[in-house]
């Protein structure tokens, strides 16, 4: 429609437009320019050319605007000839960024004046003056969280002197769920680029309670340098952007990769986007914001259940049972027990308890009874109140390893000798370096080993699709669970004294619990769905357990673990295993794994290698 009307307005006003025709070859300069390409999300096509990210044909004023930007560029400026009557629907009113660049570059004048009341009051309700890019950290329990994310929040003039940027808005990239798709179902079309991706401009307030106490992330406050003018320019291309629907991929065209687009929107000089042409790992988006000069400082804001459990830690185990009988009965305030311990003590166990009930209210539906128990620890804490809570801040995440893994490996395996060579796209194991990841946390996407045997014997040894463990420690006031899955190809024993690659889906459940600092213990119990050749039945089901011991060292993580699977064909199959990583740098690691296993198939057989892991994106 927009389109239709400009086309008309273009001939009723055909004899401003043509009075100073603009010089085609500068249309095409500007076409090329910098700031032109980044507010139409161009990229260079596969095959020459250009093609735009955008998937919604409403963001473009020329029929094939999406692959040729300079017949966007033309078709624009014939736009913003429009007559004025058309009020919010002009062109200048429904893309100002562009209208607002027109402008400048080409010095145009006499142009018409609509009325944009809907922007306007938009944009002075933003007020944009400052940027902060803010990293909710890793969420394993959330497919579409399990990498963390990036929002920006945009902060009025007045938000620092007077600390209120809680009352600031944020801009969010999201992928657009329409029904009630299962975890699974909702990874898998993440994948695919099943879900249309759009931006939000949404209170910060309610994201910051979203990500803190809904999902229990830690955030990152990242303060960009930008200038109130380069804020401001994001902010108008986001007003264009409304209900505009990108492809959305959860590992390259995400919420992170487009951050970073808008960035380049506000700042044309930088070039942020074509580092990630195979995939766009939050962290290391924030990474190439700091190297590209745009952080000015960092705040940190723990969550919840961290707040929780940093308040909780110096108790006892009677007081933290203690913490446990407050929050179920405020009655007990007054019990002999509570009474005895000094009113220091008392401060922390009712401050607990307080923070315990809250943690638990998270995301249910009000309940009087528990309102009113909050309420009575809050007057409690108010008549003896704790030490401010002092929470040591973890590494940032930025500054952890590298996401993708190149690995080469030597070892034998019984009396034959070997190499591997693997290369893991994403992004972290057990054994890797743990500085900016929390102990226990492995999410690995396509990870490929080949090996070479002596005599030039190649096989494929394994090809991980996603490996995703949550080794979580279990207290006396949390109680979460421990959960593993994983699926791909892999090597395993087999009827002939050789290795049968097999396809795999397996998973499990159990707990957690820190035996020492720096030391889980961990059990589950596990399923396992295999198609192995030498079986019978096509589809072998298995039941079985996974324990273990992860130890955070001097050299840098060591664990040691037992596997079993039965399967109900009477195939059992055990393993111990063996693995310690030194940390030689940040993303130089060298590991030495041994392994024994088990098969009613085949004789126990030992493997020990050793390999080189360079983390490098």
């Amino acid at each position: 429609m927009l389109k239709r009307l400009a086309c008309l307005a273009l001939c009723a006003s055909a004899p401003l437009h043509a009075a100073q025709p603009p010089d085609p070859a500068r249309l095409q300069q500007l076409a090329n320019d910098r700031y032109w390409i980044a507010i139409g999300h161009y990229e260079t096509g596969k095959l020459g050319g250009w093609r735009s990210y955008v998937d919604d044909e409403r963001f473009f004023l020329a029929q094939d605007g999406a692959h040729h930007p300079d017949r966007e560029l033309r078709a624009t400026l014939d736009a913003l000839y429009a007559p004025a009557s058309l009020g919010d629907k002009h062109a200048q009113c429904v893309f100002p960024a562009r209208a607002r660049w027109l402008k400048e570059q080409l010095q145009l004048t006499g142009l018409p004046q609509p009325d944009c009341q809907a922007y306007q009051r938009w944009y002075q309700d933003v007020s944009p003056d400052s940027a902060v890019l803010v990293f909710p950290a890793a969420y394993l329990n959330s497919p579409s969280s399990m990498f963390g994310h990036t929002l920006l929040r945009i902060d009025q003039a007045a938000a620092k002197r007077d600390e209120t940027s809680l009352l600031s808005y944020a801009i969010n990239f999201g992928a657009y769920v329409e029904g009630s798709d299962n975890s699974i179902l909702y990874a898998w079309k993440g994948l695919m680029g099943g879900y249309p991706g759009l931006f939000a401009m949404v209170p910060y307030q309610e994201k910051l309670s979203e990500y803190r106490s809904l999902e229990n992330r830690d955030l990152w406050e990242y303060q960009l340098n930008l200038t109130p003018e380069e804020t401001g320019r994001m902010v108008e291309h986001v007003w264009e952007l409304k209900q505009i629907r990108f492809d959305y991929f959860f590992f390259d065209e995400n919420c992170s990769y487009r951050l970073l687009e808008l960035l380049q929107v506000a700042r044309p000089s930088l070039d942020l986007t074509s580092q990630f042409a195979l995939t766009a790992i939050p962290t290391d988006t924030v990474k190439a914001v700091k190297q590209a000069g745009l952080v000015e400082s960092t705040r940190y804001r723990p969550s919840r259940e961290r707040e929780l459990l940093a308040r909780a830690e110096p108790l006892d185990g009677a007081e933290q049972q203690q913490v446990l009988a407050l929050s179920a009965d405020t009655a007990r305030l007054q019990a002999p027990e509570f009474t005895a311990l000094p009113r220091d003590r008392q401060a922390l166990v009712q401050d607990a308890a307080f923070r315990l009930e809250r943690y638990r209210a998270t995301g249910q539906e009000r309940d009087p009874a528990r309102a009113k128990r909050s309420f009575e620890l809050l007057r409690a804490i108010n008549r003896n109140p704790p030490p401010a809570l002092d929470i040591e801040r973890p590494g940032l995440p930025e500054n952890g390893h590298q996401s993708r893994t190149w690995q080469l490996g030597v070892g034998t395996r019984e009396d034959r000798a070997f190499a591997e060579y693997g290369l893991r796209m994403a992004y972290h194991d057990l054994n890797d370096n743990a500085y900016g990841f929390p102990l226990g946390a492995q999410i690995e996407i396509l990870q490929l080993k080949l090996r070479q045997y002596e005599g030039n014997d190649w096989q494929v040894q394994r090809l991980d699709l996603a490996t995703i463990r949550s080794l979580t420690p279990r207290n006396e006031l949390l109680q979460p669970w421990s959960w593993q899955v994983a699926g791909g190809l892999e090597r395993v024993p087999g009827k002939h004294a050789d290795e049968v690659l097999v396809s795999h889906v397996n998973g499990g459940a159990g707990g957690t619990w820190e035996l020492a600092d720096g030391l889980l213990g961990f059990a589950l119990g596990t399923v396992r769905v295999e198609h192995h050749n030498d079986f019978a039945q096509f589809i072998a089901p298995a039941a079985g357990f996974n324990t273990g011991v992860l130890w955070r060292n001097g050299l840098g993580n060591l664990s040691l673990e037992a596997k079993g699977d039965y399967f109900t064909n009477g195939e059992v199959r055990r393993s111990l295993s063996l693995n310690q990583q030194w940390e030689v740098s940040r993303d130089l690691g060298i590991r030495l794994s041994a392994t024994r296993e088990f098969s009613q198939l085949a004789s126990a057989q030992n493997e020990v290698m050793l390999e080189l892991k360079w983390y490098n994106y």
